[in-house]
């Protein structure tokens, strides 16, 4: 199997998904449960999470300790990072991020989204759908998630009732009706018991759908990359010593979307100068062939001016040079946007100063409405903004290529992240 095969299939084999939702719907638990009866836990990890359940006075074990890993996340008993977990089935492995549900911390929701092909949005069956929930399906949507799975969890604390599911159910599509989501999968639960988290259990014989588990492991994944527009935004440019290497010129990245061959022709951008791609070499050899994830060094037939920064396509009418654009951003500083500075861009390996020119409106995410006249941004806002850099970056639409249509806004004075946006 060449290499340029094989990534394909890992791809395929490999899924990664959040679980958000507001602050105790039951993300962790959840997590923990999929953990617990998938067998992906060891005994040592069992017995600490034992111990850490007796000393809080919880009879049995307490699931959501597997992945609050952080102290102050165990004395307050909420979520504040993402915390990552990787496990595995022989049908696929998984990437779990999960996300803080407290509104305080919706800046690390949009981190542990960026890269998700799927998410899991939880909601208390008591409780139905809230307003951080809302915010996190809109987030999630914004950031062109595909596939959405709503769980209506802590069925157990309503009798298992179908009504009480169905209601939850009705609400939700009607809020999310003009989202983006290629599809939407209900599924009731209890994390707790684990009724249809892995194994169906015995309370909901009403429900006729997947379990939890069984829907991650076979929903299909491999459309979700983009293997149409060749996206190769370099990283490096390799110039090894040495009198064997005099002539060895490479640039190195991953390829962010699309294919590329041995002979493609290419184009060099924002400069415009085209050749071809004379080797494509990695640490295992050359391959004729590479396509999106892999990272790979690109050796070009003519010695054209690239650096770090610069973005090698093949077909240039499906891409914009600009330093005009409007994007939706979500605002994650607790410093409110000040529309008199400046700030960085970094998108894909490029960093350039951009104002921002104009905030067009803002999504109240309660009802979905636009709200305009606005002059600052504050915590956890999503809005449309009008963005103008001082050096031109070569983007995509986000709704075309997640890779290049993103981007995250960084003050220049304290190097702290403010903000992801996203390209229209």
């Amino acid at each position: 199997m060449r290499a340029s095969e094989r990534i394909e299939y890992d791809q395929g084999e490999l899924l990664r998904f959040i679980t958000c939702g507001s602050v105790d719907d039951g993300k962790s638990t959840l997590i923990g449960r999929l953990l617990h009866d998938s067998k992906s836990i060891f005994e040592d990890q069992l017995a600490a999470v034992e111990r850490s359940s007796r000393r809080r006075g919880v009879d049995g074990v307490d699931l959501s300790l597997l992945t609050d890993g952080l102290q102050a996340e165990r004395e307050q008993g909420i979520t504040i990072d993402v915390a990552y977990r990787y496990f595995a089935t022989p049908k696929r492995k998984f990437i779990i991020a999960d996300t803080p549900g407290h509104e305080q911390y919706t800046r690390n929701m949009a981190t542990g989204a960026s890269t998700a092909n799927l998410a899991v949005i939880l909601m208390d069956a008591r409780k139905g759908m809230l307003t951080q929930s809302r915010r996190h399906t809109y987030i999630a949507s914004l950031l062109r998630i595909p596939h959405l799975v709503v769980a209506v969890n802590k069925m157990d604390l309503v009798d298992y009732r179908r009504e009480v599911f169905a209601d939850i159910r009705e609400a939700f599509a009607e809020f999310a009706a003009d989202l983006s989501f290629r599809d939407v999968i209900y599924i009731p639960i209890s994390a707790l018991s684990g009724d249809m988290v892995v194994e169906r259990g015995e309370n909901m014989s009403w429900y006729n759908g997947p379990t939890l588990l069984e829907l991650l492991e076979n929903i299909a994944v491999d459309h979700d990359v983009n293997l149409e527009d060749f996206r190769f935004p370099v990283q490096w440019v390799c110039r090894p010593g040495g009198t064997e290497y005099h002539d060895f010129r490479g640039y190195m990245g991953r390829i962010e979307s699309g294919t590329v061959k041995a002979g493609d022709r290419v184009t060099v951008l924002p400069s415009g100068r085209s050749s071809r791609v004379k080797q494509i070499a990695t640490f295992d050899g050359d391959l004729r062939q590479a396509m999106a994830p892999q990272s790979v060094t690109l050796l070009l037939e003519d010695d054209l001016d690239v650096s770090r920064g610069d973005m090698i396509i093949k077909d240039r009418d499906s891409v914009h040079v600009a330093n005009e654009y409007n994007a939706d951003i979500c605002w994650l500083s607790e410093q409110p946007l000040d529309m008199r500075r400046k700030y960085l861009v970094k998108h894909a390996t490029k960093t350039v100063k951009v104002w921002l020119t104009r905030i067009e409106n803002r999504v109240d995410v309660n009802t979905s409405q636009l709200v305009g006249g606005l002059k600052t941004l504050q915590t956890n806002d999503i809005a449309r903004v009008g963005v103008k850099g001082q050096q031109p970056l070569v983007i995509d639409s986000y709704r075309r290529n997640r890779a290049t249509g993103s981007f995250i806004l960084i003050d220049e004075a304290t190097n702290n992240t403010v903000g992801a946006g996203m390209i229209v």
